[in-house]
């Protein structure tokens, strides 16, 4: 069974992969999500009006802090020094959505696809606890890796 899975051992327990004898690429990992909400309540997002304040600035920079604190939240996560992290929005007003992008990159020897989901998804999380108080009923859709490059496996895209 541990030939078929790499965190278990050979007794079957769970194990942190040891990448010591990897040798460092250029990785990237691209996630995205989607926060579906009343147009009425994306206009307040946009406009600034919601009671907590700066919803997208403070999402962004939850989301930062969530991929450099990746291991925290995910057991066999490897700390990873990361290059460089951004979380951008892709706003339909009439739609009622915004689209959460993670992009983060580092040189290492484990890929950063957990990073950028986790930044995806705290990013998201932010944004539903800073609207909550206009809309209950707000969705967190698909959050998902949509591409991945670097390593053994190279290039992988949705």
């Amino acid at each position: 069974m541990a030939n078929d899975f790499s965190h278990l051992d050979e007794t079957g327990g769970i194990s942190m992969v040891d990448v010591g004898a990897k040798r460092a690429t250029a990785r990237e990992a691209v996630a995205a999500a989607t926060v579906r909400m009343k147009p009425e309540t994306l206009g307040k997002l946009v406009e600034r009006a919601l009671p907590k304040g700066d919803v997208l600035t403070t999402a962004k920079i939850a989301g930062v802090l969530a991929a450099k604190n990746t291991p925290s939240f995910i057991p066999l996560a490897h700390p990873i020094i990361l290059n460089s992290i951004d979380v951008t929005f892709d706003i339909d007003q009439a739609a009622g959505t915004i689209e959460v992008r993670a992009i983060v990159r580092c040189d290492g020897k484990t890929g950063v696809e957990m990073e950028a989901m986790t930044a995806c998804a705290v990013a998201s999380l932010t944004i539903y606890d800073m609207c909550k108080s206009a809309e209950k009923g707000i969705v967190i859709d698909g959050l998902q890796l949509v591409r991945k490059s670097g390593g053994k496996s190279g290039l992988w895209e949705r």
